[in-house]
């Protein structure tokens, strides 16, 4: 039988754009793990950032007052709710400008250094778990058992952007929308701490002519295969969507 705290850990790295937070959160649900959105972090720390007037490439003094802080997730919540201090940052973390603030957020060595910090102690206490971002399987958990790289070109990744924008009634011009996926390429790639990189021994998936479905349905054969009896058996009941 398999005991719901023996460690299980998959990372799930890659681009914007590439769909990781939606991916990652359907494995886990249909592999029976935790969810941990990494990427939800740094937009919360790019939010305190701009809510306590600190310069978003103030690393230190971000992470000081993250260090004053409480971040944690509602685990009971599907995904799991993110609480900056007791309050739920979810409908805040998505702004366009908390989205123009995390990558230079991100870039900062000391944020990075916090952030890593608070993701191991998650796994500790969560030890079963699908995590998403840029630097899992390369600098936070460099020794999970199955570590896979999402992949799609720029190209198609700014339609998707744009896609999603006009469902939602916004304006957008893919063709700004391109430059800022590009930009924050270079920007994640090239970083001095935690740089986006593909971990070594992971596993690639290039997910630019594949729906949600078909990405979700080749990483949980890929997770079965791999980590075979380490998982729980396929539950039929869940819904795919």
């Amino acid at each position: 039988m398999i005991s719901p705290t023996q460690p299980l850990i998959i990372t799930i790295d890659g681009p914007a754009g590439t769909g990781k937070s939606s991916v990652a959160h359907m494995l886990a649900m249909r592999l029976g793990l935790e969810f941990l959105d990494t990427g939800a972090m740094y937009r919360a720390a790019a939010l305190l950032a701009i809510e306590n007037s600190i310069p978003i490439d103030d690393g230190e003094s971000i992470a000081t007052a993250l260090a004053s802080t409480t971040l944690v997730f509602d685990w009971k919540s599907s995904p799991p709710t993110l609480l900056l201090s007791g309050r739920d940052v979810s409908p805040f973390i998505r702004t366009a400008e908390v989205t123009e603030a995390v990558s230079p957020v991100s870039a900062c060595s000391d944020v990075r250094r916090e952030m890593v910090r608070r993701q191991r102690e998650i796994a500790s206490a969560h030890p079963r778990l699908v995590t998403e971002g840029r630097d899992q399987g390369s600098v936070v958990f460099p020794d999970a058992p199955l570590r896979i790289y999402l992949e799609a070109d720029a190209r198609v990744r700014a339609q998707r952007r744009v896609a999603q924008l006009r469902a939602a009634g916004h304006v957008a011009d893919e063709a700004s929308i391109l430059r800022a996926i590009q930009h924050r390429d270079h920007v994640d790639s090239t970083r001095a701490v935690g740089p986006l990189r593909i971990p070594t021994g992971a596993d690639r998936v290039d997910t630019s002519h594949l729906d949600l479905e078909a990405v979700v349905s080749t990483l949980e054969h890929l997770a079965r295969e791999r980590l075979g009896a380490r998982l729980p058996i396929a539950n039929t009941a869940v819904v795919r969507h």
